[in-house]
């Protein structure tokens, strides 16, 4: 909790939360995420790690290349990068909300000054109202490309800037149970206090879009768990999925 007394939530937003599963940026969604955060900002401040970068730039781009060279995509990022700030930008200030952009390298972890760097440039913009949006720096750096969309550098963050919660949304109810996996109403792990069992519960399954399957969400927890942050595994493509995971009305995976 920051001296303001308001909590300090960090989001992640997957590529599948932000597209809701189609093959181009969701304004209503990111209008959504904009109208929870406005209805919470008097008791929570936020700070977003977005992926989405690369699926705005398909919106408007084909490169001449194969989509699969490593390349291509930072390319894809470096031009979709501005699209996508400037939907987060145009939707969340009719809402009255303040944007900013900050790219990361996992590099920047490994220096203490610029860590420290980091957190005093987040709690400026933060102090002053406005929410951070981050991603990774993908035209120099290829992790969230190679690695996982974005769950590693949410996790990091988290406990760089010592959040009280991390929710990481993503297209599913939480994690199911392996048993219920294939069944048309999979069962969600509500709670998680030791990761070594959820290891054998999970499934191969990664994102249409994103990189990151479950696999890397419980390696982002085990990040955040380390440093004694809460993180709950959310289904993004619910409208006010961040309300209701609060209110508890429905079901999500909360790893203590």
């Amino acid at each position: 909790m920051d001296k303001s007394g308001k909590k300090r939530i960090l989001l992640k937003i997957g590529s599948n939360t932000l597209t809701k599963e189609t093959n181009h940026i969701s304004r209503g969604k990111i209008e959504d995420i904009g109208m929870q955060i406005a209805a919470l900002k008097d008791d929570y401040e936020f700070v977003i790690v977005s992926s989405g970068a690369i699926a705005a730039a398909k919106q408007f781009v084909k490169l001449e290349a194969p989509d699969n060279e490593i390349f291509v995509k930072q390319a894809l990022a470096s031009i979709g990068q501005p699209h996508l700030m400037r939907i987060f930008h145009e939707n969340f200030s009719d809402l009255g909300l303040h944007t900013s952009q900050c790219l990361l390298s996992y590099s920047d972890f490994e220096k203490t000054e610029t860590k420290i760097n980091i957190v005093n440039t987040i709690d400026v913009l933060v102090k002053n109202s406005y929410i951070p949006i981050i991603n990774e720096n993908d035209t120099v750096s290829t992790d969230e490309i190679k690695f996982g969309d974005n769950d590693k550098l949410a996790a990091l963050t988290a406990v760089l800037l010592d959040v009280d919660l991390l929710i990481i949304a993503t297209n599913t109810n939480g994690i199911y149970t392996k048993a219920s996996f294939k069944d048309p109403n999979p069962e969600t792990i509500r709670l998680v206090t030791d990761l070594q069992t959820l290891e054998n519960e999970i499934g191969e399954a990664k994102s249409s879009h994103g990189t990151g399957g479950m696999q890397s969400k419980i390696d982002s927890a085990a990040i955040a768990k380390a440093a004694n942050i809460e993180t709950w595994i959310v289904n993004g493509l619910e409208d006010n999925f961040i309300l209701n995971a609060l209110d508890n009305k429905i079901p999500f995976t909360k790893i203590k």
